[in-house]
């Protein structure tokens, strides 16, 4: 059985009206490799800083090795030995060279003696290949070098987890794999890490667990496998597959017919979905919506999800609706259904008698 090395319980983080964390429970083991997606201003970064207790916590528990870190008592200087960050920005000490940096934690944190710490700092130079930049300050180094460096200052600290805060964010392109690369060889060490990160292939491969942040906490919490092939939930699948989502709702039989069109246009075209796509949307919201499902509603309820992807342009229409079981199979309305079987394929029907929109019709769009 694994060991726990931090548990999290109902953590919750507010700024002002803002709340990115709200009563996140996670527990992370000793060796995991947990890879932290989602969209901006998720609360990925923020759950990193509340790990370190960089950042106070508005209500929970944090707990490191069954300490609780969230404890006014708490020595955070002591617990920050063991719990290494790595920022977007590097934060190496300007007046200090290379191997100053290094040292400087272990000496005086750890009380090691200057040439033991010199030692070490050398040999973690060596380990990512900066041993020749040892006496250089950091303004003398690349972007991706600096950033080298500050995990060899993490290392020097021996911690048993090192959190990641987006750390290629801010290098030019040609420096990410560099820095990906000692990424990859510090989590062969067996040392916990928690990497927040928007390189997708990346997560995927160095992690054996991927939380995917959304709705104030973790949305989705799985192996890379699940969360990049096999997604459970809706949010993450549109996120990992690059989806673009516009969602309508109708509720009356005289709703604004021209107000739903001109949303369906204004999404095609922020998206740049081609022309025939674009008519086939249009078409089958008209003739499926219109002419097959609100005719047989006395009090009408639909809501319609249309997701476009970028990656292969192609889209899907997903439409619930209330009522009693109706396929639109069973319509009597033999035009528009012609029309809309012209326009989709892979129809799926479900019917589930407990759930308001009983009625769960999903369907891929042909465009021609």
């Amino acid at each position: 059985m694994s060991e726990v090395l931090i548990k999290i319980e109902n953590l919750t983080k507010s700024y002002g009206n803002v709340t990115p964390l709200k009563n996140v429970n996670l527990e992370i083991n000793k060796g995991d490799i947990i890879a932290v997606i989602g969209p901006s201003g998720t609360g990925k970064s923020t759950l990193l800083r509340c790990v370190n207790r960089l950042e106070k916590p508005t209500g929970g528990k944090i707990f490191f090795h069954n300490e609780d870190i969230t404890d006014k008592n708490c020595r955070l200087d002591i617990v920050r030995q063991k719990i290494g960050m790595i920022f977007q920005s590097f934060n190496l000490f300007a007046n200090m060279t290379v191997i100053e940096n290094i040292m400087v934690a272990p000496m005086e944190l750890r009380r090691m003696n200057k040439q033991a710490a010199y030692d070490n700092a050398k040999n973690l130079l060596k380990s990512v290949g900066l041993l020749n930049k040892s006496f250089n300050y950091p303004n003398e180094l690349s972007g991706g070098q600096q950033q080298r460096i500050a995990i060899v200052r993490a290392l020097a600290m021996e911690p048993e987890i090192i959190l990641f805060d987006e750390p290629t964010s801010a290098l030019d392109p040609t420096m990410i794999g560099e820095v990906e690369s000692v990424i990859k060889k510090v989590s062969q060490t067996g040392t916990t890490m928690m990497i927040v990160t928007h390189g997708m292939d990346f997560a995927k491969e160095i992690s054996n667990r991927v939380l995917y942040m959304d709705e104030g906490g973790i949305y989705e919490d799985g192996t890379p496998q699940q969360i990049f092939d096999n997604p459970k939930r809706d949010k993450t699948r549109q996120f990992i597959k690059r989806l673009k989502v516009l969602e309508l709702t109708i509720t009356s039989h005289d709703f604004d017919f021209l107000e739903i069109n001109t949303l369906i246009e204004e999404f095609a075209i922020k998206n740049d979905i081609a022309p025939k796509m674009r008519n086939a949307l249009l078409s089958l919201f008209e003739e499926l919506c219109l002419q097959i499902i609100l005719p047989v509603l006395d009090n009408p309820k639909i809501k319609i999800l249309i997701e476009y992807s970028k990656a292969d342009e192609s889209s899907t229409f997903n439409i619930k609706y209330n009522g009693k079981k109706f396929d639109i199979n069973d319509t009597t309305n033999d035009i528009a259904l012609s029309i809309v079987k012209g326009r989709a394929s892979n129809f799926e029907y479900q019917f589930v008698d407990d759930n308001e929109l009983s009625n769960n019709l999903k369907f891929k769009v042909i465009s021609k």
